[in-house]
């Protein structure tokens, strides 16, 4: 019976080792997931600010008193000067670019063959062009980054793909539809690979009963979607108007930071540009309203929100309107410039500091 004895005791301390083993690992702390962020946000700290623009079906229809439709959508996509943009936006000096790939008339800058099987519309009101791509790649030769945002919800002007995609709008946890939502999402990631370099998802309204959930759909899966394509991509989900500055999830790596008046801005507990372990990032319009309208601020007042930002070593963008082929009007180049001039400069306290 020597052998058996001998077995039992190998059995044992194999069990004991493995014990030992997982301990040791379940002992160790987490790495913090702001350690990626932090990795996937050194560029945004090192632009320091950028350029959002609105290029939406709904916008240019009523601005440009046109009758929308699938044929109109792509004539207009085609005539998008992608070059012509990006030479703007280097001109004036903007580190990085936010993009619109779509809204609520369901309109989209890019094709989607996950959208078009989920939702059955035909025509398809994804764009033929893919004109993310092709901006990224305009501004890549530039050494200026591009950022993709899309809203969190289904498309709500277009009743056929919000029935389509089981979306409900309002306080209910929505999985049937953010299970096919991640699907397009992830779509798209893989189609445009690396040359984005990030998300900014908007309307993320009801984020404990929609994303924090233990088991996906969630914030984790919601991110991951997104990364599909690029695991480096910056992730930023948004809770609406806030004037205090917050992070929603481990799951994102910057503050969405939307603000309709930067003046009432507080950046508090941020300790280099990092606040509770994310990119502190803020989002406001020189416009009249979103994409619309004639400047609201002079040069001293855009110059003087941004450094508001920077001297909490944080990041700013700009929304700025653009024409029907996609380009920003002189006004609002000259605001631009402005920034880029101020961001060059020593800040007034004569350095960076942390807010409390």
């Amino acid at each position: 019976m020597n052998w058996v004895r001998r077995y039992e005791r190998l059995v044992f301390w194999s069990l004991i080792l493995v014990a030992i083993g997982l301990y040791s690992i379940a002992g160790q702390p987490p790495t913090p997931a702001s350690n990626d962020s932090i990795r996937r946000t050194t560029w945004m700290r090192q632009a320091r600010w950028g350029v959002m623009t609105h290029y939406l079906a709904d916008w240019q229809a009523r601005t440009n008193n046109l009758e929308m439709s699938v044929e109109q959508w792509n004539k207009m996509v085609d005539g998008f000067d992608v070059e012509g943009l990006a030479d703007q936006l280097k001109q004036a000096g903007a580190g990085y670019h936010i993009l619109t790939i779509g809204q609520n008339p369901g309109y989209y800058l890019a094709p989607n063959p996950t959208y078009d099987r989920l939702t059955g519309i035909q025509p398809s009101k994804c764009s033929r062009r893919d004109l993310v791509s092709d901006m990224a790649t305009a501004l890549a030769r530039r050494g200026i980054k591009l950022i993709v945002y899309l809203p969190s919800g289904a498309p709500g002007g277009d009743r056929s793909a919000r029935e389509a995609l089981q979306w409900q709008n309002g306080m209910v946890p929505n999985r049937e539809f953010q299970i096919k939502w991640e699907q397009i999402i992830s779509d798209w990631s893989k189609r445009f690979g690396e040359k984005i370099a990030g998300w900014w998802f908007d309307g993320c309204y009801w984020p404990n009963l929609m994303y924090r959930s233990p088991d996906p759909p969630n914030f984790q899966s919601f991110a991951a979607a997104a990364r599909a394509g690029n695991p480096n991509g910056a992730v930023a989900f948004n809770p609406g108007v806030v004037p205090r500055l917050i992070s929603m999830t481990p799951h994102e790596d910057f503050t969405a930071g939307e603000i309709s008046n930067p003046e009432r801005l507080e950046i508090r507990r941020s300790v280099g540009g990092i606040l509770d372990g994310k990119q502190v990032h803020v989002l406001s319009y020189l416009g009249r309203t979103w994409g619309m309208g004639e400047p609201r601020f002079t040069a001293e007042q855009a110059a003087q929100f941004s450094q508001s930002v920077w001297q909490a070593e944080g990041v700013i963008t700009w929304d700025v309107p653009v024409a029907m082929n996609g380009l920003i009007s002189d006004p609002f180049i000259t605001l631009l410039k402005t920034i880029a001039q101020a961001s060059a400069k020593p800040l007034p306290s004569g350095g960076s500091q942390a807010s409390q």
